[in-house]
């Protein structure tokens, strides 16, 4: 647990979808196009070990997250817990309105409390590819949802290309968690 509410929050739903999986969910195909589940834990674990690194917890993945290898993973529990550990400690000592605060994402200057939101919208959305992609509830809660959407608003465009496909067209009846989910390239729709 960290200071950061949002962040215990992204991290927990990250938790429950990995504990929901089976033996036979690993090699499922998930929204993030041409990856499996196994390849999305390894990217969100990574992408955690990555702002933990960056903030001074530990060196970073020893891997890219952005090139996961869909090698099985041993213990997936484990393997998301070290991850979550590393990004909690780090954030925790991350202290609310600081300026300037590391990343590890080519984006301007950010402040404590968008840094740690950006680390939460990764986690969050992962949880919702990995969840979709196993057949379990949307971890994407009307509050998580709606707490994510500035951060997607303020960074997903110049990401776009290698952390994020293109925005898809809103829809009137969508919700917080649909508004998101398509500013971030994902159809709210989407089934394997």
């Amino acid at each position: 647990m960290t200071t950061w509410t949002l962040l215990d929050n992204a991290h927990q739903a990250l938790r429950t979808a990995i504990a929901g999986l089976g033996p036979d969910s690993w090699q499922l195909a998930t929204p993030c196009d041409q990856w499996t589940v196994t390849q999305v834990l390894q990217h969100a674990a990574g992408d955690q070990l990555g702002y933990a690194g960056t903030l001074g917890v530990g060196t970073g993945p020893a891997y890219n997250p952005f090139a996961p290898s869909g090698e099985p993973v041993e213990d997936p529990a484990a393997f998301t817990e070290q991850a979550l550990a590393a990004s909690a400690a780090a954030f925790a000592a991350v202290e609310p309105g600081a300026q300037d605060v590391p990343k590890p994402l080519p984006l301007p200057p950010m402040s404590a409390e968008d840094v740690v939101a950006a680390a939460a919208l990764d986690a969050a959305v992962h949880a919702w590819d990995i969840a979709v992609a196993t057949g379990q509830p949307s971890p994407l809660t009307p509050e998580l949802s709606q707490a994510l959407l500035p951060i997607a608003h303020a960074t997903a465009d110049p990401l776009r290309g290698f952390a994020y496909a293109d925005a898809l067209a809103g829809q009137e009846s969508d919700d917080a968690a649909a508004q998101l989910l398509r500013h971030l390239g994902r159809d709210p729709q989407w089934k394997p």
